[in-house]
């Protein structure tokens, strides 16, 4: 358990493939609940990448770069979620949630994690009203159609998505 008055860490873990306007304004909500924040990188074996993860983490760090968010920081992990807060030294998990749907699956998650540690404590924050449609796994599959994902992603992270579809190929040519 922290200590009163020592850094507060928190954890912000995701798979960011891509990074999206949504992740970041988890990123720039939670960077202001903690002294320190660390966006964790992570494969999510049950999803299919569309980027490898280092370059994943080099999309991330540009973005929180841009935001110019200092306590923030990226690193990559493929461990259980708690074992990566632990070794962090983090005392929370920050969740972004956008739906009823998101509110399930993270209140299952985090009841489970705080069974494996109950003094790391998970915080939700709702999605901006505005971002609450975002999801990675649509901008792929719009990007992919040819659809504009301009209104999701920041300029940066819409160039490396069209790059690799057209790198890829496109799925339609309606």
């Amino acid at each position: 358990m922290a200590n009163p008055g020592s850094e507060r860490v928190g954890v912000y873990p995701g798979t960011f493939d891509p990074i999206t306007l949504g992740h970041t304004d988890i990123i720039r909500r939670g960077a202001k609940l903690v002294d320190r924040l660390i966006i964790g990188v992570t494969t999510n074996m049950s999803k299919n990448p569309m980027f490898s993860p280092e370059e994943r983490m080099a999309m991330v760090e540009r973005e929180v770069a841009a935001l110019g968010i200092e306590n923030a920081t990226v690193v990559g992990f493929n461990a259980l979620l708690m074992k990566f807060a632990e070794k962090q030294g983090a005392t929370v998990i920050i969740r972004g949630l956008r739906a009823v749907a998101d509110f399930e699956y993270e209140y299952q998650m985090a009841g489970m994690n705080q069974h494996l540690n109950a003094s790391i404590e998970t915080v939700f924050l709702m999605a901006d009203v505005s971002l609450q449609p975002i999801a990675s796994r649509l901008v792929k599959e719009i990007a992919m159609f040819g659809g504009d994902i301009s209104g999701f992603v920041s300029p940066s992270v819409r160039d490396d998505v069209n790059a690799r579809v057209e790198k890829n190929g496109k799925l339609g040519d309606y």
